[in-house]
C-alpha cells in the first residue's frame, strides 16, 4: 500500500538530522499510523531493524538482567539478521509496552549508545508508563501522533495543488468561489471517513462509505477488546458504555447519569481519566478564561469530552441505532449554515483540528467558557494570541447569532476573535454599542483551513 505523507513525517526527519537526537518515544492511540511513520523513516536509513514485542516475545528475554544496550542490540541484530551500526541503521522498538524493562532501557541508550538512532512506539504504552517507577525522563523525546487531520486527508487525495491555493488565501483575498465549493465538499467527506489511515486509503483506493464504515467498526472492536488490557481499576464493561456515552453527548459538558445510573460518579470518572490516557478521548475543559495561561482558572470537573475519530464516532452511534446514519445523512445533504448549526460533530472536528496542528511534543489542552444564571453563554473553544486570549466560535451564520461572543468579549475586555464555519475567508468589525461603541474584529476561518489559525 502506497505511503501517504504525515505532518509527522518532518518532526522524524529533524530528529534524525539532528546530532544530539535522544531515543525517540512515539505515543498515540492505536492504528494512528504510528509504524508506519516510523517505517517510512526507516527508508532513509542504510538499515531498518525492526521489533515487534508482541509478534516475537522471544527477543523481550535479551532486555532480563543488566541493561547493557550495545550487548543487546548485538543480540537482536543477529536474531533478526539485519546490521544495527550506528548512523546507518535505525532501531525501530514495536509494541514497547509489552516489555517494560524495553521502556526502561531506552534511557540508557541516550547515555551508553547515543550514537545509535532508536524510535519505541506501542499502543497502550501510557499504561506501562504509569505502572514505572521512571523511564527516562529527561533522556528521552516524547513525540504525539493522532489520526489524520484534514490537511494531510487532502493529501492522501492528490490535493495538493488545492491546499497550496488554500494557503495563499486569506480575508482580503478569499478563495475563488468554485474551489470555495470543492473544500466544503471535502469537508464533507472527511467527516465521515475520519482521518484513521485504513479508513482513508480505503476510501481512496473504493470511494465506498461502506466500506469505510467496515473499517471503522473493526478499530471499534479492537479498541474495545484492548479495555481488557487496561489494567484492574475499571470495569471494560464501564469503560465501553463510558465511551458510547462520550460519543452520544459529543458537543455537550458530559452529564454522567447519562452514562449509567448503575455506577458511581467517582468509577464514570476513572474510566474517563483512563480513556483519556489511551487517547480515546479529549477534554475540553471550563475556564474563567481571565488571563493566560488558561490552565490556572480551569475547572476539571466542568468539561465537555471529543472522540479521537468522526468516522469512528459514527461507527458508534450507528452501532448504537439510528443516529449515525441520520448524522451521515445531515452531512451529506444539509446546506453549510445547518451542516454547522445542527452538526455537533462539526464543532468536534474543529476541536481536534484546533489541536493538531500544535507541536506534537506534548499532549494539547483544550479549553471552552461558559456562563451560567441570567445570561448563559458559551464559547466553543479558547486559544492564545499574543499573549491574549482568542475567542474561537464554531457558527454558520452572521454577526445577529454571535451573543455569547460579544457577552464574552465584553467581560473580559477584548477585541479579537475567530469564527470557524463552512463560509469563506474573510472578517468584520462590530461596533458593541453596550461597551462605549468599542470596535470588536472578527476574522473568519473556514473549517477546511483551522491550520492557518496557527
Amino acid at each position: 500500500m502506497k505511503y501517504i505523507s504525515r505532518n509527522i513525517d518532518k518532526t522524524l526527519e529533524d530528529w534524525k538530522e539532528s546530532t544530539t537526537h535522544k531515543p525517540l518515544l512515539l505515543r498515540g492511540a492505536r492504528q494512528v499510523g504510528k509504524s508506519s511513520a516510523v517505517r517510512h523513516l526507516g527508508t532513509q536509513f542504510k538499515y531498518f531493524a525492526e521489533v515487534n514485542f508482541e509478534s516475537a516475545k522471544s527477543i523481550a528475554n535479551f532486555f532480563k538482567g543488566d541493561l547493557d544496550v550495545k550487548l543487546i542490540s548485538s543480540k537482536i541484530s543477529n536474531y533478526i539478521q539485519v546490521p544495527i551500526i550506528p548512523g546507518q541503521t535505525l532501531l525501530f522498538l514495536d509494541e514497547i509496552q509489552a516489555c517494560p524493562e524495553a521502556i526502561m532501557a531506552l534511557r540508557f541508550f541516550k547515555e551508553d549508545y547515543p550514537e545509535l538512532h532508536v524510535i519505541a512506539a506501542g499502543s497502550l504504552l501510557e499504561f506501562a508508563l504509569q505502572s514505572l517507577p521512571t523511564f527516562g525522563v529527561g533522556r528521552i523525546h516524547s513525540v504525539f501522533m493522532y489520526p489524520m487531520t484534514f490537511d494531510e486527508f487532502l493529501v492522501a487525495m492528490d490535493m495538493g495543488g488545492l491546499l497550496a491555493m488554500r494557503r495563499e488565501a486569506t480575508a482580503t483575498h478569499p478563495l475563488d468561489v468554485p474551489f470555495h465549493d470543492k473544500l466544503v465538499n471535502l469537508f464533507r467527506t472527511y467527516l465521515i471517513v475520519g482521518g484513521m489511515p485504513e479508513a482513508v486509503a480505503t476510501w481512496r483506493e473504493t470511494t465506498d462509505f461502506l466500506k469505510c464504515q467496515q473499517v471503522h467498526q473493526d478499530i471499534i472492536l479492537t479498541y474495545e477488546d484492548d479495555f481488557n488490557k487496561y489494567g484492574r481499576r475499571v470495569n471494560p464493561e464501564l469503560l465501553r458504555l463510558t465511551l458510547h456515552g462520550v460519543c452520544h453527548q459529543i458537543g455537550q459538558k458530559l452529564t454522567f447519569s447519562r452514562i449509567s445510573e448503575g455506577y458511581r460518579s467517582a468509577q464514570i470518572r476513572e474510566a474517563l481519566n483512563l480513556l483519556t490516557l489511551a487517547g480515546l478521548v479529549i477534554p475540553v475543559v471550563a475556564t474563567s478564561a481571565n488571563g493566560v495561561p488558561l490552565d490556572a482558572e480551569s475547572d476539571e470537573k466542568r468539561a465537555k469530552y471529543l472522540f479521537l475519530d468522526s468516522g469512528l464516532l459514527l461507527a458508534i452511534l450507528h452501532l448504537d441505532g439510528q443516529l449515525g446514519h441520520d448524522l451521515i445523512k445531515l452531512i451529506m445533504t444539509a446546506t453549510p449554515q445547518d451542516l454547522v448549526n445542527k452538526g455537533s460533530i462539526t464543532e468536534m472536528v474543529a476541536g481536534l483540528e484546533i489541536s493538531r496542528y500544535k507541536a506534537p511534543v506534548m499532549r494539547p489542552r483544550l479549553f471552552y467558557w461558559e456562563k451560567t444564571g441570567n445570561s448563559i453563554a458559551e464559547i466553543d473553544y479558547l486559544s492564545i494570541r499574543s499573549m491574549k486570549v482568542l475567542p474561537i466560535e464554531i457558527k454558520a451564520g452572521t454577526q445577529g447569532g454571535m451573543k455569547s461572543l460579544w457577552i464574552f468579549m465584553r467581560e473580559k475586555h477584548l477585541n479579537n476573535a475567530v469564527r470557524c464555519s463552512l463560509e469563506n475567508f474573510g472578517s468584520f468589525d462590530y461596533i458593541d454599542h453596550d461597551d462605549d461603541n468599542a470596535i470588536r474584529h472578527v476574522d473568519i476561518c473556514p473549517l477546511y483551513a483551522l491550520s492557518q489559525l496557527s
